[in-house]
């Protein structure tokens, strides 16, 4: 394994790093924070430090091969959130490393979960690369870094294909860095027109920039308690309507620029995304209509469709505390905590065309049950689904299903109720945000002892990385030569 190689690449990727903690130094002059600029340049300091360290023990020469890859995407994200809990740490906004590493990990992984009890207080500037964490690792470090830079050779098609996870991770150009360029600028795109859009409907450019941040990331993180509460329903709208397109493969916006006509609305995926969308917006605002917090069909409608994109797609905003809500609505919601959105898209949980592939697997085998004969390829629309790519579905639902279970019992020792617990561990390892009971809407996770808060941390990478290049470390194999 070419070991110098990958510390080579690991240092370019904190000298990028090192950068982005510069730009939040912007809003500590207005008024002069110095605590702030301390934590900010500590942060920049640090990481541009390590990255001259790395990169004076690496070496250039060498292919990136698959082992390679693995250890540069695990390795990109561990040393990101490391990182990006300097300059809360230093500043003293937040005072425990383990806090600031989970508030840092939450941020990159576009989780959303919070140990802030009072996000008001925090200072603007690292409110601001708070949400910054979110709009860097919603395009992933390691595909801004593949389309910076050209020097990793035929390595960089495996470390696309590990950073845009999923069975519909395609690659639309020979060169991998084309890919990750119109990727790149698909994801600007989306950005300028939201915050724009914002200001457009009244909201500042601080409130503006750290919500399109969160929301085309489909993050969640937001500089005010209340969350998108703060705004009027205007701009709660162009949140939900950017969540929603954040949630959408990619992949498909690349193919309509090119072709300009509606041939992508063919794609299954995306049809049942938007279905399973309508379906449960329509059920959980009936189901809210009349009661007390929304005696009118507007809030329940526009609350109800809000809530349930916000899950869906994992971005964890909230207009409401839906924790009050039935235990119908809370059953729908948790549900789409587990479907997520679509392969290619910011948002995490297991992902609408794993869900679509693993129900193909499932009628194939009760057909079997009775046909044993019968060969029955897995077809997801037009296209036949490889048996390699059904077994990395199973072989994934498995394990983020075993994940989750082990962080839920974990989560449970203590005095955390089961559906803390259990909540808690969806909210994280499907990179959501807010869960049930004690870590609802308008909760937190700063009770837990901090130990938990590791786990979650850990929940969190996995969930993000979708599992294989994490475990895979864990392999004696994998070390081998």
């Amino acid at each position: 394994m070419n070991f110098r190689r990958v510390i080579h690449i690991l240092g370019l990727v904190l000298f990028v790093l090192s950068g982005a903690q510069l730009v939040p130094l912007l809003w500590c002059f207005a008024p002069f924070d110095v605590e702030s600029a301390t934590g900010l340049l500590a942060g920049s300091g640090f990481t541009v430090a390590l990255g001259v360290v790395l990169r004076s023990l690496g070496r250039e020469g060498g292919e990136l091969y698959r082992r390679e890859g693995v250890l540069v995407v695990v390795g990109a994200w561990l040393l990101a959130s490391l990182g990006g809990a300097v300059p809360y740490w230093v500043s003293g906004a937040i005072p425990g490393f383990v806090d600031a590493l989970f508030e840092s990990v939450s941020g990159f992984t576009t989780t959303g979960a919070s140990i802030l009890t009072d996000i008001e207080s925090m200072p603007r500037p690292l409110l601001f690369w708070r949400s910054l964490t979110q709009w860097l690792g919603g395009i992933g470090i390691v595909v801004l870094f593949v389309a910076l830079l050209s020097e990793l050779g035929p390595g960089a098609r495996f470390l696309f294909k590990l950073e845009v996870p999923g069975p519909k991770s395609e690659i639309m150009h020979a060169r991998v860095q084309e890919t990750a360029f119109a990727l790149f600028r698909i994801y600007v795109g989306l950005s300028l027109a939201q915050a724009t859009t914002m200001m457009l409907c009244g909201a500042s450019f601080f409130d503006a920039l750290t919500h399109t941040f969160s929301t085309v990331s489909t993050g969640g993180f937001s500089p005010y308690t209340d969350s998108v509460a703060h705004f009027g329903a205007l701009n709660q709208v162009v949140i939900l309507l950017f969540m929603l397109a954040s949630g959408i493969n990619f992949a498909l916006y690349y193919a309509l620029l090119r072709r300009r006509d509606g041939s992508i609305l063919r794609d299954l995926e995306l049809r049942v995304y938007l279905l399973i969308a309508g379906l449960a917006s329509a059920v959980v605002a009936f189901n809210i209509f009349g009661t007390d917090a929304h005696p009118a069909f507007a809030s329940a409608a526009l609350n109800g469709t809000f809530q349930v994109v916000s899950l869906l797609t994992t971005t964890g905003f909230a207009t409401v505390d839906f924790a009050e809500w039935s235990g119908t609505a809370h059953a729908i919601l948790v549900s789409l905590m587990f479907v997520g959105g679509c392969a290619g898209s910011t948002a995490g949980g297991t992902k609408v065309i794993r869900v679509l592939i693993g129900w193909a697997i499932a009628m194939r085998e009760v057909r079997l049950t009775f046909s044993p004969n019968s060969v029955i390829a897995i077809a997801i629309g037009n296209q036949i689904v490889p048996e390699s790519s059904a077994r990395s579905v199973i072989a994934l639902l498995l394990l983020w299903a075993l994940g989750w279970g082990a962080g839920a019992l974990l989560l449970s020792v203590g005095d955390v109720d089961l559906v803390t617990a259990a909540t808690a561990s969806l909210a994280t390892v499907s990179n959501i945000g807010p869960g049930l009971a004690e870590v609802g809407p308008t909760e937190n996770f700063a009770f837990f002892a901090t130990w938990q808060k590791l786990v979650m941390v850990i929940l969190m990478w996995l969930g993000r990385l979708e599992f294989f290049a994490v475990v895979a470390l864990t392999l004696p194999r994998f070390w081998r030569a």
